[in-house]
This record gives structure tokens, C-alpha cells and sequence, in this order.
């Protein structure tokens, strides 16, 4: 009855054009040049399949897949085509398929239709030998639990039809499609499996035995156990790793068996569950855990379990090492599915995705050698910008940890005192509480690329656009409100609401100035937080960061990058958008962003004026320092306007107000413009993008649901421990509750405050914010050692979460994004990133241009280094990292030290609301 436990492997390969980078069609040429026993084609003529010898070893399966892509991949290269062993090809689209041209295949295409036409997917299937029938039957339901593990391993098929689908294993819910896909059911014996095929086929619902696509199935062909879950792998260790895991699994299974251990089956839809959850996340989210009721637990900890599991089967068949070494590298560096979004966050380019693949493919078993070497003691984790899989810097950023790298400690320590000298020197200063304090800024810049930009520039000024259109149409006619879009309540009762506004001419742009806080998420994607358009603040420290950087810091700069200093022109545009003399008024040096009152007014030429320089006199408004006329007032109050007075008590406001309503002054940044950029109107601005724009949002925001509205209040009300909830009129970070960080006692008393005032809440969902290397006191880099070299702790980088806040201008021309944004940094442990909560900022180098890629560059490459290559087993002497030794706790919520970070190591992925309006730092704003 014992399983013979051979492995062997098929490979489905994409064929890819090295030119454009798309599908080639070209696989009865290239497999009219190959020996028919290990290769065959595929039901698109886009796919070559190849089928391994049967080996006894994991050492021997990696051979037999390397020798089998050599061999593509020599006879694929006079039509200038490589492979790419994916579960689908980034730039893969719907019109690429064609069809092999056999009776088989055709008929399915007749029969199946979309089904077929989509069949753009590519898997890896791994075979165990198991040549008893009944026992492989027995053995295919028993290995059910281990199965969602394994898809998350292999997941490398993100991108379907040009797009990115939100799933690390798009290929597993395609292939889901088939009518006999997914798991078969209890049966009892080989004699039931053949009843179920044989009913199967009687239905004509699937044509031929070949057509079982079921998870785990007795193979049609041979005398083994087949694995059929898996995307394919463009790493060869990724696929032998699988291997290794499956057999151990089967081994384990067939233990079971021997002993009489009685088989409970899991629930049905729970599985479904398991598998759906793993091809979602990969190994960056949760899986589901292999207990009889089944809850989250981090996806690098679900692999190490297995591995420990299934230890005692590893060391029997001699591949424990091997396997734990190959598990550690792949949850280091991520599953093909990170790596590739990895490379379009890069570039903002599939052909950057399809040049990695490719080169990975052709490249040799280990993966491509890094091209720099790895931070020592950095805390890695999922979404970091500037580091990625294995502690080692993304392009972007490997001339900047160099140089860093080759500072010692105590120069770098020096240069962080120079920071704080420079902005007590320049007064880069903030208020909180009526307390002046230094604006902390960091050394380690932050890089913005090129497509981001241009994607957060058209993002952001079609927002704009529909937000000055509201504003226009609220303080107006209203037709938003009559073609019932928005509620009365919502615009009477709204904390942002000025009546006064109303007063002002029609077609004025009342929010010339707009600030944008953005977040990015693990994959690269940039979400809009916050809408501030009172008096978004933080453009003069961004200007002023730079020019500390300037005389601070010696990082190498990439070309291209954009010009901060050219804001001074901008904002005079903005504000004067037909010339004359304007001012910028202000609180006074009692404001909490007085140092930016000072810059912004210097830079752009205009004058620096307080509410006791103001003067009304003959319907114009005027200084009253010389009695000049003002065609403009750039407003930077602590209070709207109509209820500013002087020192005196004297109503200015209300009198500059009439002024402004007869058209002789222009107001930048009006009263009532908070009516747009509350909480809860945030939750509208999709639409008013559909209703005024008739354009759908090209920036997508964070999901956020109303607790004014009934039937969200009570999902809310359920959810207050998942959520964040913030007051609709909350500033500075003011009020906001992280519910998975906070205590059931915080809780609860929000539940309540919610309960008692609805309308002055809104709640988000938890979102996974990007981090940043940020220095902390101390600070040094240390690079990898060599194996064995034992070297002192010492303080580091740690990883700190950001946002962005992006500013867009209107101009006679149109509106125009700033060449400026200001990255805001959260202190450790926190997500709060308000200066007014110990939040400091980064300089942020936004860089114009890209370099062009080649996949066949690329692919040659690799190729090369594959030639000639000797596929040899690691030795366990160079297996530096064993799972007894990097397992942590068994419960994620104490996995502190486990390299592949978790949400539930550390606070929920969530900002508590960027400092918002005035501020950077001003504490009135929208947080």
C-alpha cells in the first residue's frame, strides 16, 4: 500500500514577443523543435507545456525543470521569443488568445465559449508518486487543509487583461470557472472517484477524463497523485519548494491512513473560503489557519506552521533543510505576485513586470542575484517604499542607502544635529497649544517616480476641478441639491456652511489653493484621504525642507527631479491671476503656521498683513500702513472671515466681506469653503466628480461610511473595533479612534458617541499605509555580513508610516499641480502623522522621467547566466536560516521578531487623519 513518493512536474510556460512584450503565438514552431516526450501544447497556441522526468529528490526535480526550460527557451530564441512561467502574462488581454488547432480543443471551444477564450493561465502541477488508486483517493481529501498555503506560495498571476486585479492568483478564481474545478468531495474509494468522473462525463459537461480539473486528483496519465491548485512559478525553488511541502503533505496523509486516524472533511464552503482567501492575499494578507473552525492568521506564519507540521515527513524524506531554507528566501523576498507589483510601483509599466518575469524565468534556480546587498538590521515590512523582500533597497533608492550606508554612525548623528540646527537657525518652526516648536525633519528623502506623479497630477486636478464646480454651485443655484444628489440637511447643517458665502459673484473660484493628503498601499496604489480647502498649509516647508537638504545633506539626487522653489510664481498666479497688489493676511505670529505666513507672503511678493492693517474705505479694501488699494487677499485666518474683527472689536471682516460680494476684491481661499472638505462630504466626492465632470474619479479613495445614515450607522455601530472613526469636524488628529489598536473600554465609548450624535461622525476602513526609513537618534545603516560574522546591535532605520500632501493651483490657465509635495512622517508606533501629535516630514524628490526598459535585454541576460549553469542542491552548511530558529510565537498577535511583518505585530495600517487644514502644523485642521 506504500506510496512510492517520486516527484515529477509539468510546466505551463507563456510564450512572450522580446519586442513588444506581449504573447507570441508561436508554439508549433518552437515545438516542432523539441522532443515530444517532455514537451506538448497547450489549448492556446501561446503556451508550451513541459512534463519532467520522474525523479526521487527535490535536488533532481530542480535539474529536470531547469534542463526542460533551457530547453524552451533555445528553441524559442531564433523567433525572438522567451518564456515567462506565470499564472498569466502581465500584458496578456483577451484578443491574444488563439487557438491550438486540434479536434479536442476545438470542440471545447464550441462547447465552453468565454470559458475557453479567457483561458490565458498558466499552472504549475506537481506529481507525487502514489500508484495505488485507493490511496490516492484517500490521500487527495486528507491534503485539503494544506492546499491554500501552497496556492499563496506559487501566486503570480496579479494582472489580467492589463489591469491589476486586486488577487495575488487571478488564474486560481479564472480556473474556478470550470464545472469540474475545486474539490471533489468525500469519496471512499478509486471505485467512487471513477463513479463521479463516469457521471461527470455522462452529464456532457465536460468532454473527456482529461477535463477533472479537480484541486487534487489520481493523475489522468500516470501513476501518482497530481497537485493542480498552483500558478506557475518563474523561480525554480519556488516550485520545488511546493514539491517538497506537497510530498511531505501526501507522506503525512498516508501516516494517517496507516494508523486509522479517522478523516474529518472540512466544511465545504469553509475551504472554498481558504482557497478564495489565499488567491486574494497572497502571502502579504491573512490566511486562513488549518484549525476545525478556521480564523485569519499572517500567511508567513500559516507557512512556517506547515513546515513544523510537517517536519517529522520533511526529515524522513531528507528535504527539512531544504525546505525551510527555500521557505525563509521566499517569504524574505516575496511570491512572484509582490514582486511583480513591486516592479509596476516601480516603473507604472506591465513591460517592467513582463522584463521580470522574463528574466526570472530564463534566470537560474535562486532567482536573480540582488543588485544590492541587504540592510542588517532593518525591520522589513509589507508596503515599505524604499525597502523591499529581503531587507534590500528598491532601485530607486540603492544610491541613497549607499551613501548613507558608507557614513559611520557618528557622522550621521552629526548630520541629524545639523538639521535641528538649520531650522532653529531659519525659524522653520510650528505652534501647538501656543507652544513655538521645531519642525522635525529626516534625512532619508522620499522618491517619487515619474508615473506616480503624472497619475497623482490628473487624479488630483479633476478632483479640483468637480470641488471648485460644488462650491460654485452650492453658494448658487443648487442644483445639486434640487436633482436630489444631496440632501438640504446636508449643506445647511454641514460645520463647513457660511451663509455669508453666498454673497460673494457668481463664477468666482473661491479655492484657488487646494491641499490633497494621499496615501500609498502595499501595492503602490495612491488613495486620496483628505480633501483641505480652508487653509491647506505645508507648501513653504516643503520649499524650506529642500533647501535644508541643500545645505545639510550630500545623498546623490536623481536627474530630473522637479524645482520646489517654483511655487513663489505659482501662488502670485493663483492669487493674482490678473495682477495688481495683494496680501496675504494673517492671524499674526500667534498662528500656529505663522513661519509659512511669512515665507508664502516674501516668496510670492505679496504683503504681510494682519486684520489691524486692513482697512474699507470708498467700496475698496486697503493698507492701512500706506493706503495702497488691494486687488487681492490671500486668506490664512484662524476664523472665517465674516467674523473676524480687529484688535478694536471692530467688525473688518464683515466690511472686507461687502467689498468682495461687489466683485473689487478677490478672496483666495473663501469663506465657506470647509462645506467641501468636511468628513462627511468626502464620503460625496465621487459623485460630484460623476455629476459635474460627467468623468469617473481617477483617484480612488478610502471606503467611508456615513453614521448619519441608518442602515451604515448600524454596520458601523457593529464594526467601531474594526474601523476608524473620526468627528466630521475634527482637526490635528483630534478625536480619531483606530479601533483594532484601541481597548474595548475606548470602544465602547466611541460606540456611544456615535450612538448619541450620529451626524458628527464618519467611520473608514482599516487601509494598509505605506512606510519609510526615517532615522531615530543614533542612527547608522549596517549592511549584510558575511555568513558566520557576528556584528553589535546599533540604533537603525526604522520604517515609519507616511502620506503625501499634494497641492494643485488655479491659474488664468487652468489648474496646475505644485512641483512640491510634503511627505508627513508618524512617529514611532503611531500612524498619526500631525506635527501637533510628534509628527515630523521628509524632503520629497519627485522625479520627471523614467529610464526605458528591455525585455529582450532582459531575458538575454538571464539566459545567459542560466547557460552552462551547474543545478546544484544547496548544501545545509549555506542554509543559514532553519524554522525551529525563525519560527515565531505560535500566535501572530506575539510574532514580534517574525521577518515578514503582519498587521497584528504592530498598530492597525490606518493614518489618524493628516494635519489637514492651516497646518503642517496648524491644529485647525481637518485630521
Amino acid at each position: 500500500m506504500a506510496a512510492e513518493l517520486t516527484l515529477g512536474a509539468e510546466e505551463e510556460l507563456h510564450l512572450i514577443d522580446l519586442g513588444s512584450g506581449k504573447l507570441s503565438a508561436r508554439a508549433p514552431q518552437i515545438l516542432s523543435r523539441l522532443p515530444s516526450e517532455n514537451y506538448s501544447a497547450e489549448i492556446q497556441r501561446t503556451t508550451v507545456e513541459t512534463n519532467t522526468d520522474v525523479v526521487t529528490g527535490l535536488d533532481g526535480l530542480r535539474d529536470e525543470i531547469l534542463r526542460l526550460r533551457r530547453g524552451v527557451i533555445e528553441a524559442a530564441a531564433p523567433d525572438g521569443v522567451g518564456i515567462a512561467c506565470v499564472g498569466t502574462a502581465p500584458r496578456s488581454e483577451f484578443a491574444d488568445f488563439e487557438l491550438t488547432t486540434t479536434g479536442r480543443y476545438g470542440r471545447m471551444q464550441e462547447q465552453y465559449r468565454l470559458l475557453v477564450d479567457e483561458q490565458l493561465i498558466c499552472g504549475t502541477q506537481i506529481h507525487v508518486g502514489v500508484s495505488d488508486r485507493d490511496l490516492a483517493v484517500d490521500i487527495s481529501q486528507r491534503v485539503a487543509r494544506d492546499l491554500p498555503v501552497l496556492l499563496a506560495v506559487s501566486a503570480s498571476s496579479p494582472y489580467w487583461n492589463g489591469h491589476d486585479t486586486g488577487y495575488s492568483s487571478i488564474r486560481s478564481i479564472i480556473w474556478q470557472r470550470w464545472p469540474s474545478a475545486g474539490a471533489t468531495g468525500p469519496l471512499g474509494s478509486a471505485a467512487e472517484y471513477d463513479e463521479l468522473l463516469a457521471d461527470l462525463l455522462a452529464t456532457g459537461v465536460i468532454a473527456d477524463s482529461k477535463m477533472a480539473y479537480f484541486e487534487v486528483r489520481p493523475s489522468s496519465h500516470a501513476p501518482t497523485l497530481e497537485l493542480r491548485v498552483c500558478d506557475a512559478c518563474p523561480i525554480v525553488d519556488d516550485a520545488v519548494l511546493i514539491a517538497g511541502l506537497f510530498r511531505a503533505s501526501v507522506r503525512a496523509a498516508e501516516l494517517d491512513i496507516e494508523t486509522g486516524l479517522p478523516f474529518v472533511p472540512q466544511a465545504a464552503p469553509v475551504h472554498r473560503a481558504a482557497m478564495w482567501q489565499a488567491a486574494r492575499g497572497g502571502l502579504t494578507g491573512d490566511l486562513l489557519d488549518d484549525t476545525a473552525h478556521p480564523r485569519p492568521t499572517a500567511a508567513a506564519h500559516a507557512v512556517r506552521h506547515l513546515i513544523r507540521r510537517l517536519r517529522p515527513q520533511l526529515e524522513e524524506l531528507g528535504d527539512y533543510e531544504q525546505v525551510s531554507w527555500l521557505a525563509e528566501t521566499l517569504l524574505a523576498r516575496g511570491n512572484s505576485a509582490d514582486r511583480q507589483r513591486a516592479a509596476f510601483a516601480e516603473r507604472g509599466d506591465l513591460a517592467a513586470v513582463v522584463k521580470l518575469v522574463v528574466e526570472e524565468t530564463h534566470g537560474p534556480a535562486g532567482g536573480i542575484p540582488p543588485a544590492a546587498p541587504a540592510l542588517r538590521t532593518y525591520r522589513t515590512r509589507a508596503g515599505d517604499e524604499a525597502v523591499g523582500p529581503g531587507s534590500r533597497p528598491r532601485p530607486a533608492y540603492e544610491s541613497i542607502v549607499a551613501h548613507y550606508e558608507q557614513l559611520d554612525p557618528a557622522l550621521v548623528a552629526e548630520r541629524m544635529a545639523a538639521v535641528t540646527d538649520w531650522t532653529r537657525t531659519h525659524g522653520l518652526t510650528f505652534g501647538v497649544d501656543g507652544e513655538v516648536r521645531d519642525f522635525a525633519v529626516d534625512l532619508v528623502p522620499r522618491v517619487i517616480q515619474a508615473h506616480e506623479w503624472k497619475q497623482i497630477g490628473a487624479g488630483l486636478e479633476q478632483r479640483a476641478r468637480a470641488l471648485e464646480a460644488f462650491l460654485d454651485d452650492i453658494y448658487g443655484e443648487q442644483r445639486i441639491v434640487a436633482d436630489g444628489l444631496i440632501p438640504p440637511s446636508a449643506i445647511q447643517d454641514a460645520p463647513g456652511w457660511c451663509d455669508e458665502a453666498r454673497s460673494l459673484p457668481s463664477g468666482t473660484v473661491r479655492a484657488p489653493v487646494m491641499g490633497f493628503d494621499l496615501v500609498r498601499n502595499e501595492f503602490g496604489g495612491w488613495r486620496v484621504l483628505e480633501d483641505n480647502l480652508r487653509n491647506p498649509s505645508g507648501a513653504a516647508y516643503s520649499v524650506a525642507i529642500r533647501q535644508l537638504m541643500d545645505d545639510v545633506s550630500t545623498a546623490p539626487r536623481p536627474a530630473g527631479m522637479l524645482d520646489p522653489s517654483s511655487l513663489s510664481g505659482l501662488l502670485r498666479r493663483s492669487v493674482l491671476p490678473a495682477g495688481g497688489t495683494g496680501a496675504l493676511v494673517s492671524t499674526g505670529p500667534g498662528s500656529t503656521a505663522w513661519f509659512e505666513h511669512r515665507s508664502l507672503a516674501e516668496g510670492a511678493g505679496l504683503r504681510l498683513l494682519g486684520l489691524d492693517d486692513l482697512e474699507v474705505r470708498d467700496g475698496r479694501v486697503l493698507d492701512r500702513t500706506d493706503g495702497t488699494a488691494l486687488d487681492a487677499l490671500y486668506l490664512r485666518l484662524d476664523v472665517e472671515l465674516p467674523d473676524a474683527r480687529d484688535s478694536s472689536g471692530s467688525p473688518i471682516g464683515s466690511a472686507v466681506m461687502e467689498v468682495a460680494a461687489a466683485g473689487r476684491v478677490f478672496l483666495a481661499n473663501a469663506p465657506g469653503n470647509g462645506i467641501a472638505d468636511d468628513k462627511a462630504m468626502y464620503c460625496n466626492v465621487p459623485g460630484l466628480i460623476g455629476y459635474y465632470l460627467d468623468e469617473r474619479p481617477l483617484l480612488e479613495q478610502v471606503p467611508t461610511y456615513r453614521t448619519s445614515d441608518e442602515t451604515e450607522r448600524r454596520g458601523v455601530l457593529e464594526r467601531v473595533g474594526e474601523l476608524v472613526t473620526k468627528p466630521v469636524d475634527g482637526h490635528g488628529g483630534e478625536g480619531v479612534l483606530i479601533g483594532p489598536a484601541a481597548s474595548a473600554a475606548e470602544v465602547a465609548a466611541r460606540r456611544a458617541e456615535i450612538a448619541a450624535d450620529p451626524a458628527n461622525w464618519v467611520a473608514q476602513e482599516v487601509v494598509a499605509l505605506s512606510s519609510h526609513p526615517t532615522f531615530v537618534e543614533g542612527a547608522g545603516i549596517v549592511p549584510a555580513q558575511a555568513a558566520g560574522e557576528v556584528i553589535a546591535p546599533v540604533s537603525l532605520l526604522e520604517p515609519r508610516h507616511v502620506d503625501l500632501r499634494v497641492f494643485v493651483y488655479a491659474t488664468a490657465d487652468g489648474w496646475e499641480l505644485a512641483d512640491l509635495a510634503l511627505t508627513r512622517v508618524a512617529p514611532g508606533g503611531s500612524m498619526v502623522v500631525n506635527s501637533s501629535r510628534g509628527g515630523g516630514a521628509k524632503d520629497t524628490w519627485i522625479v520627471t522621467e523614467d529610464q526605458p526598459l528591455v525585455v529582450a535585454d532582459a531575458a538575454r541576460q538571464a539566459a545567459e547566466r542560466l547557460s552552462g549553469q551547474a543545478a546544484v542542491a544547496r548544501q545545509p552548511a549555506a542554509r543559514q536560516v532553519a524554522t525551529e530558529q525563525a519560527e515565531p510565537a505560535e500566535h501572530p498577535a506575539t510574532a514580534q521578531t517574525e521577518p515578514v511583518e503582519h498587521p497584528s505585530t504592530e498598530p492597525p495600517e490606518q493614518t489618524a487623519g493628516p494635519t489637514g487644514q492651516e497646518e503642517v502644523p496648524d491644529v485647525r485642521n481637518r485630521g
